[in-house]
């Protein structure tokens, strides 16, 4: 079983069946956990497995800045970001796709963007630090009826390979060693992924930042692979 003794996790956006299932199991291998999503109810399973759990909303970015500050002054930089920030909505073909749709999915992206700002000096000063999010297959294969979520889950993507050119060049230029990776995982859909999405995340931890740092890792049930 991977160790994470000493290193702390957050879980953007942890209310969901993913992040009760990630919750479980980063704690289990030893690591503290901030847990966070808007409903501090939603959270309170989370606080019984033994999570720091943290109340706000992820697309307010002087709330997730004010995050960082707090973990910090307690002396928990963190070593890992596992975004679930997510949501689906669309059908009814192109036409179909509003703006306010758009504009529902929208929150996922600017969270990201935010929390992987407010934490990029922890994760490239972590010994191992480890960032991923969690992408749909429909980036590869867009439909019309989803094509607000996969424009959102593609730029998410597209934002993610950046912070790994981050990463590769702030080590590049200090002539160190990669520490830290950013990846990213596709899904087809979440539901019964849950304990297999949160093994994986915390198996990134027994790789090589290199061999990690700006991979796609496709998760698929037991029996099926990802179209």
């Amino acid at each position: 079983m991977t160790d994470l003794t000493g290193r702390t996790v957050l879980i953007a956006g942890a209310t969901s069946a993913s992040g009760l299932a990630a919750t479980r199991a980063l704690t289990a291998a030893g690591a503290r956990v901030v847990a966070t999503g808007r409903s501090a109810g939603k959270l309170a399973p989370l606080a019984a497995l033994g999570a720091r759990v943290d109340a706000l909303d992820l697309a307010d970015e002087h709330a997730v800045l004010a995050l960082s500050r707090r973990l910090r002054h307690d002396g928990m930089p963190i070593d890992g970001l596992l975004h679930l920030v997510g949501g689906w909505r669309g059908g009814g073909g192109l036409a179909g796709q509003t703006e306010d749709d758009y504009r529902a999915l929208e929150p996922s992206f600017s969270a990201l963007r935010h929390l992987s700002r407010a934490f990029d000096e922890d994760l490239r000063a972590s010994p191992a630090g480890r960032l991923a999010i969690v992408s749909s297959t429909a980036v590869a294969r867009p439909l019309a009826g989803g094509a607000n979520y996969a424009a959102v889950k593609a730029a998410g993507e597209a934002w993610t390979r950046a912070v790994a050119h981050g990463y590769a060049r702030s080590a590049r230029e200090a002539g160190a060693p990669l520490r830290a990776a950013a990846v990213i995982f596709r899904v087809q859909a979440l539901a019964g992924l849950e304990d297999r999405l949160a093994a994986a995340y915390a198996g990134l931890w027994d790789a090589e930042a290199a061999a990690l740092n700006d991979s796609t890792i496709e998760l698929a049930q037991e029996g099926r692979s990802t179209p």
